[in-house]
């Protein structure tokens, strides 16, 4: 559940609050035999549903509809929002996105390098630390301000290795955090296990903010004049709530069809 989810939650629990304490009263106030009959009932419908079927599968479905529909109607959108045609008809950056797939990827061509920026949808699903000091609060919070890991690797067509830059996306900034250099280029760019592994052993640099100042002026500009800049820190988490919702429609769906069959 992404993070503005959760805060609409909290108002939806909240407007329950009331009706939830009643109903809890009244099942303690209501006379055992009651009870007893209502349980029985229970009982004899579970036993006489067909085989494959359990007596919440038509609540699930249905509360699981509902949200589709809140979902749908709340957070209508084109298929290509603007903000993503407006980057790509610019001709230097393209969005890799598989359907169901967590990272997204940015890439583009820059004299003789190939740049890769590599970011999880994922950074956006944890919820806010503190949901009770949002309840009842009507401020906006944008998506600027939940901090996105991403990862940027640069290879040369006419030299060997690679270069790999660690760094967090908030608020409009690029925070870069690690600078390392891996000799093999598939060793500092492929996304496999074996990749991975080879990394983890590999002395991958200084914490950039120990560098010395000037040094780290130079490579915040070498950043910048590639592309890796504020307007790509804006672009991340946009495109990163974007994908999150169309992925949690996605998710209600399929869960739904399931539990229909």
């Amino acid at each position: 559940m992404s993070a503005f989810r959760a805060l609409r939650q909290v108002t939806r629990v909240s407007a329950r609050t009331g009706f939830s304490t009643a109903a809890r009263s009244a099942a303690v106030l209501r006379p055992a035999a009651t009870r007893q009959i209502a349980a029985a009932t229970r009982t004899f419908s579970v036993s006489a549903l067909r085989f494959g079927s359990g007596s919440t599968d038509v609540s699930l479905a249905q509360k699981l509809q509902q949200e589709l529909e809140y979902e749908t109607t709340e957070n209508a959108a084109s298929s290509t929002p603007e903000f993503v045609k407006e980057l790509t008809s610019q001709g230097v950056w393209s969005v890799e996105d598989v359907p169901g797939q967590d990272e997204v990827a940015l890439t583009r061509k820059f004299g003789q390098e190939t740049i890769r920026l590599i970011f999880s949808i994922a950074d956006i699903q944890s919820e806010p630390e503190d949901l009770e000091a949002a309840e009842g609060e009507e401020a906006e919070q944008s998506t600027a301000d939940y901090p996105i890991r991403v990862s940027v690797s640069i290879t040369k067509a006419n030299a060997p290795g690679a270069l790999n830059i660690d760094a967090v996306v908030q608020e409009g900034q690029f925070i870069t955090e690690n600078m390392s250099f891996y000799d093999d280029a598939k060793v500092g760019t492929e996304l496999t296990a074996e990749a991975d592994w080879k990394r983890r052993g590999m002395y991958i640099g200084p914490e950039f903010d120990t560098l010395d100042l000037g040094l780290q002026e130079e490579i915040d500009k070498f950043l910048q004049e590639r592309g890796i800049n504020e307007s790509i820190a804006l672009f991340i988490p946009e495109y990163a709530e974007f994908k999150e919702q169309n992925e949690y429609v996605k998710w209600l769906q399929k869960v739904k069809n399931f539990v229909e069959v």
